[in-house]
């Protein structure tokens, strides 16, 4: 059977609004318009980057033995993946590199009943319809809402592949029901802050600082008094501070001084919990495409000891 695009908006995973384009395609927004608008006018690279599909999910538990769907990529930057995982395992790959820019994907199940993710692209902009499952299917109950907000190592650059970037890592532990607001450039700007009509999220994740580590802590404060302002101290915040960067080690004094800025002025308020980002991640090259953005190992090692944080302190 064939979904309509409101029954694919059931197992579409970290949109906060849909547009339906006249072709049939279905865009999935994890910003609202206004922060859109923003976005346009703010930089182009922001712009660009708010609309990426940012390695959102379909996910579903079936016994079908076939799954089918049309795909149109819109924009892309660095050429990641879509993927399936079966029952928490990567199943198929198809790299952004040897797809059209317009296709059709499809692949078979095995037999039994499985619980489906599929990843789509982190760094490219990826449309879908004609959404195609053999049989029935369930839709996964997600109860805790969660808005992650960052720059490109949040919204996935870095290991080339969508399942692998760390917040996709990471809610293989949680099942959280995610709206990634990671771009890739960003930075504590707190004009992009704007609530979110109808989203009233459980918990807030921030991940930013590492663009900026040159400027005074002013844009700082000023993003995590604005986001109290929205969200209240009822909601649980996690701060954490930029991971290890090594693309300039003569800087490294000052980028060190501005990571302990961020935790201490996040940590003022009485519901930010702060996780120190430079203890994440190995400061050795092999963890990193570029000294900057960490590669499926730095990935994969960020993940997990973010996972024991989140637990230790009861997040």
């Amino acid at each position: 059977m064939i979904l309509t695009n409101d029954e694919l908006k059931k197992i579409y995973f970290g949109a906060y609004e849909f547009e339906e384009l006249e072709d049939g395609y279905l865009k999935a927004n994890q910003y609202s318009k206004p922060q859109m608008d923003y976005f346009r006018g703010a930089l182009e690279m922001w712009y660009e980057r708010c609309d990426a599909s940012t390695a959102k999910t379909l996910e579903f538990t079936t016994d079908a033995s076939e799954i089918s769907f049309d795909y149109k990529i819109f924009w892309k930057c660095s050429e990641d993946s879509v993927e399936v995982y079966i029952d928490g395992l990567a199943y198929r790959i198809f790299y952004i590199k040897d797809m059209k820019e317009e296709g059709y994907i499809r692949f078979d199940l095995p037999e039994g009943t499985h619980d489906v993710v599929i990843y789509l692209a982190a760094d490219a902009t990826l449309l879908i319809k004609n959404f195609s499952i053999d049989s029935a299917y369930r839709i996964p109950v997600k109860e805790t809402k969660v808005l992650w907000l960052g720059d490109s190592i949040t919204q996935g650059y870095g290991p080339l592949r969508s399942s692998e970037t760390y917040v996709s890592i990471v809610n293989r532990s949680f099942n959280w029901d995610i709206i990634n607001q990671g771009i890739g450039g960003y930075i504590y700007d707190k004009n992009s802050l704007m609530k979110m009509p109808g989203y009233d999220p459980d918990k807030i994740v921030v991940a930013l600082g590492t663009n900026q580590y040159g400027d005074g802590p002013s844009a700082v404060e000023e993003y995590y008094k604005t986001l109290i302002d929205i969200y209240g101290t009822e909601i649980p915040v996690l701060c954490i501070s930029p991971v290890w960067r090594g693309d300039h080690i003569d800087e490294l004094p000052v980028f060190y001084g501005f990571c302990n800025k961020v935790m201490e002025i996040a940590g003022r308020y009485p519901n930010i919990r702060v996780i120190n980002g430079l203890e994440l991640v190995p400061h050795l090259e092999e963890y990193f495409i570029d000294n900057l953005h960490p590669n499926c190992l730095g990935t994969e090692t960020y993940a997990a000891n973010l996972v024991k944080e989140i637990r230790r302190i009861g997040f």
